[in-house]
């Protein structure tokens, strides 16, 4: 089995929370049982995580030597140069080394739900939405090449894995993949 959810802002990649007070978890969405998290997207992130209940799927989906693309919609803070754009093409160097070159365009703001708490608007800041698209998942790697480039994350959906899309589905949502 394989199910495409959207994963809210603020929800943990896992079932259970032992921190206090808990945080939200997959629990509170009437997931089907005995699947787990192909992956992960980050608790501050949002958009398509993918769960299986087969462990040989889910490695594939994961492992890096498959280097499935993962294509995510960044809001970012500030003015987008073509010297911060050319250097995320050619990969940029990270505190673990350089990273793989990424896919990368200008997005027009583009239409998703509300999040809650929403992004911090600034009339003196600008933002712009870049489209990513990485081969390799290494921790909050998105966040940290964009401000590596000096554009801070402000907001960061996962859109697509492999062949999977997020499509209509909304946050807290899932359906099941044929």
């Amino acid at each position: 089995m394989l199910i495409a959810f959207n994963k809210p802002f603020n929800v943990l990649c896992q079932f259970t929370d032992r921190s206090q007070p808990p945080r939200a978890t997959l629990a509170g969405f009437g997931l089907p049982p005995d699947v787990y998290a192909a992956g992960r997207l980050d608790y501050d992130s949002e958009g398509l995580l993918l769960l299986t209940d087969d462990g040989r799927l889910a490695n594939r989906l994961t492992d890096p030597k498959h280097k499935e693309a993962k294509t995510y919609w960044v809001q970012v803070e500030g003015t987008v140069t073509d010297e911060a754009l050319q250097s995320l093409r050619r990969g940029v160097q990270l505190n673990d080394g350089p990273t793989l070159p990424a896919g990368v365009e200008i997005l027009e703001a583009p239409s998703l739900w509300e999040r809650v708490p929403p992004v911090r608007f600034r009339k003196t800041v600008p933002d712009a939405w870049l489209a990513i698209t990485l081969r390799e998942g290494r921790n909050r790697q998105v966040r940290r090449m964009t401000a590596a480039v000096g554009l801070p994350t402000l907001r960061l959906v996962r859109v697509s894995m492999g062949p999977h899309r997020l499509d209509d589905l909304q946050p807290g949502q899932w359906r099941q993949i044929d």
